[in-house]
């Protein structure tokens, strides 16, 4: 596996953790929003949707260039028919078209994971944000519901 594949590899197996990590039901989303709220993160705002869409652009021409070789590798009737010249060049072909096969997986499944993890840290934000409101918004009514009581006993006393 060459250095360019080995990286997205390593880049895939590092999403799979944050997802499962992100995933974990015991952690609550207010936790999770605690976490993205540190001074660091702030900072690499700015600059995490360039290098988002640099991440996405560079996963789709890998995912291209891996397509191109499943393409290249997977017609090439010349080569079954010339076996006889050069009898390894049949296993050397499915050889080239495994590993092209196993980069397109690879850079798919990557591209995809990255997709899936920037739209779960999006719905875990949004879910803790939601969370804090509801706490509010109950709280609020609890306060109208007692101040409703008062005033309808004032009421009945009135009466």
């Amino acid at each position: 596996m060459t250095l360019q594949w080995s990286a997205v590899a390593t880049f895939l197996y590092a999403e799979i953790g944050l997802i499962l990590i992100f995933c974990l039901p015991f952690i609550p989303p207010q936790r999770w929003q605690k976490i993205f709220s540190f001074n660091i993160w702030s900072k690499i705002a700015s600059f995490w949707n360039k290098a988002f869409l640099t991440i996405i652009v560079l996963l789709i021409v890998l995912f291209l260039d891996a397509v191109r070789e499943v393409r290249k590798y997977s017609s090439a009737p010349a080569i079954e028919k010339s076996s006889t010249s050069r009898p390894g060049a049949y296993e050397h072909t499915q050889m080239k078209l495994f590993r092209s096969q196993r980069n397109l997986y690879i850079s798919g499944f990557s591209l995809f994971f990255w997709l899936v993890l920037r739209r779960l840290v999006t719905l875990i934000t949004q879910l803790a944000k939601e969370l804090s409101n509801k706490g509010v918004l109950k709280s609020q009514a609890e306060n109208t519901n007692e101040a409703a009581k008062k005033f309808m006993e004032e009421n009945e006393r009135l009466k």
